[in-house]
C-alpha cells in the first residue's frame, strides 16, 4: 500500500459521507492511481448508485425496466472504454482489448495501440490484436516482418489474412511488397558496385540510389545470367502474388518490377502456379500491365482465352474469377458481371460468390444498370437460389431509399 493509498483509507475509516460520495472519491483516487480494473468496478458502483440501486447487484435483485437496463449497459460501456483505454496505456495489451472489445469501438483501440511501444513482452499480444482482431493489420504485418522476418510473414498472410475483407488484405500486401521491393533493389544495387568497382565507368553510389529496379534491370541485362539470384526466388513469388490485391499505381509498377525480375530467373526459379498464373511470371506480367492501363485489349484477349479454356473441374474457378477481375478493374464492371454469370459452373453455389456480383452490378454505369440487374436476378431464379435474389432486390432497394433521402 502506497501513501495515497493508505491516506484514503484513513480518512474513509471516520467519514459520514454517503455512498455516492464515497464512490466519487474512489474513482478519482483509483484515476490517479492508475488502477484501471477497480476503477472499472467503481464506475459499475457509481452508475447504479445514480440509478438508486444498491452499489452491488445480489441475487434476489428483480428485473429492470428496459431503460434502466440501457442506463446500466451505458455505464458497464463507459466503464470499459476508460479501464480498457488505461490498461493499454499501461502497456497492458490483451487485458485492455479484453475491456475495449464490448465498446466495439475499434477506432479508439487503433488509435491507442498506435501509441504502444513493442517489446519482447508485448508482441505476441500486439500481433493478437492488430492482425487477428484486425484492428491494424497494417501496422501489425509490419512488426511480423520486422520482428520474423519474410518467410513468416507471408505463412501469416496465407494462413490468416488471405482470408479477411480486402481492405485487411492490401494493408498487409502493401507492407510486404515495399519490404521485399525495397530489400531487393538494395541487394542489386550492391551487385551491381561490386561488379564494377574496378571499372573506370562504374557508377558511383548516389546514381545507383536514384534508380528503380526497373531500371537497374534494364540497365544491366546480364544481372541475372549463369543463374544467380538476391532474395529467395518463393518469397519473390510469393509478393508477386500478394500483391495483385493493391491499386495504387506505383505499388503496381513496382510489383510489375518484381515480375520482370522474376521473369529473368533461370528457368529452375520459375515455378509454376495456380490457373491462369500457371505460366507464372509472362501471366502475371501481363496481368500488371492490364492494371497500368498497357496493352489493355491484347492482355484481357489472354486472360479471356484462359477463362475459356481452363477446365473449372479440375483447376477452380480462379481463371475465370481473374478475367472478371482484371474487367473489372479496366472500368467494365457491366462485362465483368457478364462473365461471372456465364461462365461460372453450375456447381459452384452461388451464395459463394454472390457478394462480389452484386458489388460488381454496384459499378455498373446508370444507363447499364437495369439490364445487369435484370441478368443477374434472372441468374439467380436460374440458379433457383431465392436468398440470392432477395439479396439483390434488397441492394436495390437500399440504393432507392438513399436516393430519395
Amino acid at each position: 500500500m502506497n501513501d495515497r493509498t493508505e491516506d484514503f483509507t484513513t480518512r474513509l475509516r471516520d467519514t459520514t459521507e454517503d455512498a455516492a460520495s464515497i464512490v466519487r472519491q474512489m474513482l478519482a483516487h483509483y484515476r490517479a492511481q492508475g488502477q484501471p480494473v477497480e476503477l472499472f468496478e467503481a464506475m459499475k458502483m457509481a452508475t447504479r448508485l445514480e440509478l438508486g440501486l444498491p452499489a452491488v447487484a445480489t441475487s434476489e435483485e428483480g428485473q429492470h425496466s428496459p431503460e434502466t437496463e440501457r442506463r446500466l449497459e451505458d455505464g458497464l460501456l463507459r466503464g470499459c472504454r476508460e479501464a480498457g483505454a488505461m490498461l493499454i496505456q499501461q502497456g497492458r495489451v490483451m487485458e485492455g482489448w479484453m475491456y475495449l472489445r464490448p465498446t466495439g469501438d475499434r477506432e479508439l483501440v487503433r488509435r491507442l495501440m498506435s501509441s504502444v511501444d513493442v517489446d519482447d513482452d508485448n508482441y505476441d499480444a500486439l500481433i493478437q490484436v492488430l492482425v487477428h482482431e484486425a484492428i491494424d493489420v497494417g501496422r501489425g504485418y509490419e512488426l511480423v516482418l520486422e520482428h520474423q522476418g519474410t518467410c513468416n510473414s507471408i505463412t501469416m498472410y496465407e494462413q490468416t489474412i488471405a482470408g479477411m475483407p480486402l481492405a485487411e488484405r492490401q494493408a498487409a500486401a502493401e507492407k510486404l511488397l515495399l519490404h521485399f521491393y525495397n530489400e531487393l533493389t538494395e541487394l542489386v544495387r550492391q551487385d551491381i558496385q561490386g561488379r564494377t568497382k574496378d571499372s573506370s565507368s562504374a557508377p558511383d553510389a548516389g546514381q545507383l540510389a536514384s534508380k528503380s529496379l526497373g531500371q537497374l534491370l534494364q540497365e544491366n541485362p546480364d544481372l541475372l545470367a549463369g543463374g544467380g539470384y538476391h532474395l529467395d526466388t518463393t518469397h519473390l513469388a510469393s509478393t508477386v502474388k500478394i500483391a495483385s490485391v493493391l491499386t495504387d499505381p506505383r505499388q503496381l509498377e513496382m510489383a510489375l518490377e518484381l515480375t520482370n525480375y522474376g521473369s529473368k530467373l533461370n528457368s529452375q526459379f520459375q515455378y509454376p502456379g495456380d490457373e491462369p498464373f500457371a505460366e507464372f511470371y509472362p501471366m502475371y506480367r501481363a496481368f500488371y500491365r492490364t492494371l497500368l492501363g498497357h496493352d489493355v485489349p491484347d492482355n484481357l484477349r489472354l486472360f479471356a482465352r484462359k477463362a475459356e479454356t481452363v477446365d473449372p473441374t479440375v483447376h477452380g474457378t480462379g481463371a475465370i474469377e481473374t478475367y472478371a477481375e482484371l474487367l473489372a478493374r479496366s472500368d467494365q464492371p457491366a462485362k465483368a458481371l457478364s462473365v461471372m454469370i456465364d461462365k461460372m459452373p453450375a456447381e459452384i453455389p452461388l451464395q459463394t460468390y454472390i457478394t462480389r456480383l452484386i458489388e460488381l452490378l454496384g459499378d455498373v454505369p446508370a444507363d447499364q444498370s437495369a439490364v445487369a440487374e435484370k441478368r443477374l436476378r434472372d441468374h439467380c431464379l436460374d440458379r433457383s437460389d431465392l436468398l440470392a435474389y432477395a439479396a439483390v432486390a434488397g441492394r436495390s432497394r437500399s440504393e432507392n431509399a438513399s436516393a430519395m433521402e
